[in-house]
C-alpha cells in the first residue's frame, strides 16, 4: 500500500546498539560500585567486631577465692593453700596447641620483677601432662602447669571466654595473701605485656 502524500513513514522498530551498549556498561559500573560498597561495609563491620571482641574484660569485685587442688604437669600437685600468705596470679589459658599462650608464660618467666616482688604465677590448662609438656619443652617454658579437668576454670569464670567453648580463654586472676580475689582480666588478644600485668598487680594489692 502506497502512503498518502504528506504522511509520515513509521520508523523501523529495533535497538539502538550503541546506546544499548552504553546503558549496559553503565549498569555494569553501578553494579560494581554497589558490590564494592557492600564489601567495604562488610569489611568495616568485621574490623569493628574484631576490635570490640579483642578488648579485655576486667572485674575488680573482691571475693573469697575458691580453694582447689590439681595435678601438675611435672607429676606433682598444687593447691591454693600452697600460696597462703603471698599473692598469686592464676593464669588460665588454652594450653597445648596455643603457642602464644605458652609464649606468654615464657615472657613472665623472663621478667625477674615477679620473683623480686614475690608474685607467683600458676598457669592452668585443660590438657594432659604429655600434651602440655611437649609444648613446654619446645618453647622453653620451665614452670609446671596445673592440669584442670574444667572444674576450676568453670568455678573461676574463665571457661568458654576464648575461641573455644570448652576451654578457658586467656585470663588472669589475682589472689592476695589473704586468699581474696582482687582482680580478673580476660584478654582475647592472647597477650598481656608482663610489665603491664605487674602494674595491675601493684595497683590492686
Amino acid at each position: 500500500m502506497t502512503p498518502k502524500k504528506g504522511s509520515k513513514v513509521p520508523a523501523a522498530v529495533g535497538f539502538d546498539l550503541p546506546n544499548a551498549g552504553a546503558a549496559a556498561a553503565r549498569r555494569g559500573i553501578i553494579r560494581g560500585r554497589v558490590a564494592w560498597l557492600a564489601a567495604f561495609v562488610i569489611a568495616g563491620g568485621l574490623v569493628t567486631y574484631a576490635l570490640v571482641s579483642s578488648k579485655p574484660v576486667t572485674e575488680t569485685t573482691a571475693t573469697l577465692a575458691t580453694a582447689f587442688t590439681m595435678p601438675t604437669s611435672d607429676g606433682g600437685s598444687v593447691s591454693l593453700s600452697d600460696y597462703a600468705g603471698k599473692p598469686v596470679i592464676l593464669y588460665f589459658n588454652e594450653g597445648a596447641g596455643c603457642d602464644s599462650c605458652l609464649m606468654q608464660m615464657a615472657a613472665i618467666e623472663a621478667n625477674p620483677a615477679f620473683a623480686k616482688q614475690g608474685i607467683a604465677v600458676l598457669p592452668i590448662v585443660m590438657n594432659t601432662a604429655a600434651q602440655i609438656n611437649s609444648d613446654r619443652e619446645r618453647l622453653g617454658v620451665t614452670t609446671p602447669f596445673a592440669l584442670d579437668d574444667g572444674t576450676v576454670s568453670e568455678e573461676y569464670g574463665t571457661l568458654g571466654t576464648g575461641m573455644h567453648a570448652g576451654l578457658p580463654g586467656h585470663g588472669f586472676i589475682l589472689i592476695d595473701a589473704d586468699g581474696v580475689q582482687r582482680w580478673y582480666g580476660n584478654y582475647p588478644s592472647m597477650w598481656l605485656d608482663p610489665t603491664k600485668l605487674l602494674d595491675i598487680v601493684d595497683s590492686k594489692l
